[in-house]
């Protein structure tokens, strides 16, 4: 069961808020007793301040402040019942217990104030998330898919990494690719080349053309943004664009700085290397010549992996790099999506839980059908 499943599961976060405000009841009414039956000399009413800091913990600001409330109740009784409401010691310890309730319950709703703000900032966050990596479809024709995205800033559900995915004739297109740099502004040029790449789906351009687009959009974007943001002015990113054929057991790419995608085929790995591979998109003004196709076999049973350099770069705690070669030839997956889960969780378990670099793969698998 997910963590977000559980909290807003029905009835959840109320029965278990229903059966923590018995603690401090219960706790009011312990230090009543034991105090009323002690000697006058001591004191045990100061103690009643853990009720209503008790119930912050757990509780919103009007079931804190109405704690705090039976808290003063509680102290006044046992003024009255020990020499009087008016000896300054019982009222020094219903004006401190008065006044530490009220800052108890005003920090309790200032914190739930913030609560509800980075509620609506995940809210924005995941609806970007959405628009700049929808998700990709799980089938292609005879082809199936899986991808993840952990983001390196914390808090965030974006960043310079991204993926996406088209049409081509006979084929799925795919961009994989990863913006220098981290924030805001990576998440910005990774909006202009996925959004490039998307409204360029209809014209059916080849690989080459794709790619000459793609470098365009990103060198114009930073040309024109040099005067108000420098990191936006220096970006490039690396990218590699793929045509997984649903017509024929292969595929074409190039390659534009970008880590090789990887072959898995009868529990071996292999790196699609590229003899030329052309430079990032973004550094300059791109032409179709700059950027040369290679096709390679992806047979019946053959599993595609595209990755950004955040998966090979994270490290443990030690400082090494993350062998990905050695876990998926250990593993031997066939099937996208389990291999995604295992990536994921074997991932985030070697760096500790905490990447150093935004981190996105896409899995790919032939069906049987793919060969005609």
């Amino acid at each position: 069961m997910s963590v977000r499943r559980a909290v807003t599961s029905p009835g959840g976060p109320w029965r278990l808020g229903r059966g923590l405000i018995a603690l401090p009841l219960v706790l009011i009414a312990v230090i009543t007793v034991i105090d009323i039956d002690s000697p006058t000399t001591i004191h045990l009413g100061p103690f009643l301040v853990a009720a209503p800091a008790i119930t912050a913990s757990f509780a919103g600001p009007g079931v804190t402040g109405a704690v705090g409330v039976l808290a003063v109740g509680a102290q006044v009784l046992i003024g009255q019942l020990h020499g009087g409401l008016l000896t300054p010691n019982h009222e020094a310890q219903i004006a401190a217990l008065v006044v530490i309730s009220i800052i108890v319950t005003l920090f309790r709703h200032l914190r739930d104030r913030r609560e509800r703000q980075l509620h609506q900032i995940r809210s924005v966050a995941a609806a970007a998330q959405e628009v700049l990596l929808r998700p990709l479809p799980q089938r292609a024709g005879p082809l199936r898919i899986a991808s993840m995205y952990l983001a390196a800033e914390a808090e965030a559900r974006i960043g310079g990494d991204l993926y996406a995915a088209v049409p081509a004739p006979g084929a799925i297109r795919l961009v994989v690719g990863d913006v220098r740099g981290k924030g805001l502004s990576a998440v910005g040029e990774a909006t202009v080349l996925v959004g490039a790449f998307r409204g360029s789906a209809y014209r059916n351009l080849l690989l080459p053309g794709i790619a000459e687009h793609l470098g365009n959009s990103v060198y114009w974007n930073a040309t024109h943004l040099e005067g108000a943001d420098p990191d936006t002015a220096e970006s490039f990113v690396t990218a590699v664009i793929v045509d997984v054929r649903t017509d024929g057991p292969f595929i074409e790419l190039v390659n534009c700085g970008h880590p090789p995608p990887l072959r898995l085929r009868n529990g071996t790995v292999e790196a699609l290397e590229v003899a030329e591979p052309a430079l990032p998109l973004g550094l300059s003004a791109a032409a179709e010549s700059d950027f040369r196709v290679e096709r390679f076999d992806f047979a019946p049973g053959d599993l595609l992996l595209l990755h950004t350099d955040g998966v090979i770069e994270a490290r443990d705690h030690t400082g090494t790099f993350y062998p990905l070669l050695d876990r998926l030839t250990s593993w031997n997956e066939t099937d996208p999506a389990a291999l995604i889960r295992r990536l994921r969780h074997d991932l985030l378990g070697y760096a500790g839980g905490t990447l150093g670099d935004d981190a996105a793969a896409v899995a790919i698998a032939a069906s049987p059908e793919t060969a005609k």
